[in-house]
């Protein structure tokens, strides 16, 4: 059911990636963002992107990478996207667990998420109910469409 992207599932993914960036509730990513450049975030600089599917039907997906260089190599990063028609069905949850697995395979010892933005409670809590920590807190460091400047989380949960 999850298994390694390809380009063919990334532009069955692009609606979902397009949707969420344009929404700029979630992530800072630019709304204007070509597919091209989408793909070439999600899945070429990256360790691995993963995808969620049902037959035909994309439910979700995520990347995975090294959070930094050298003596901090050891933590990595996951950003993670659900289709819209699969949220609330535990998609989010079974893409972390398979992203710590995947990490601990790739020899990573911890996972970080550099800014969860703190008006998403679902994923917050979420996080929280999986092992994150909220380690830091960044005010002001998301500009929500609807809710003006909203805090950024910086979330760490150790692996090993």
């Amino acid at each position: 059911m999850i298994r390694i992207m390809t380009q063919n599932d990334f532009q069955h993914f692009w609606p979902t990636f397009k949707e969420i960036i344009e929404q700029q509730e979630t992530y800072a990513f630019d709304p204007d963002m070509s597919q091209q450049q989408a793909y070439a975030l999600w899945c070429q600089k990256v360790d691995n992107a993963y995808v969620m599917a049902e037959g035909d039907e994309i439910l979700g997906s995520y990347y995975l990478k090294a959070n930094a260089m050298g003596p901090s190599n050891h933590i990595c990063n996951c950003g993670y996207m659900v289709a819209p028609q699969a949220r609330g069905k535990g998609v989010a949850r079974t893409l972390c667990e398979h992203s710590q697995s995947e990490a601990i395979k790739l020899g990573y010892r911890a996972m970080q998420f550099n800014s969860v933005v703190a008006s998403n409670q679902v994923a917050v809590q979420l996080w929280q109910r999986l092992g994150y920590q909220i380690i830091g807190t960044i005010p002001k460091a998301y500009r929500h469409p609807r809710l003006g400047f909203v805090d950024s989380h910086i979330m760490y949960k150790w692996l090993q």
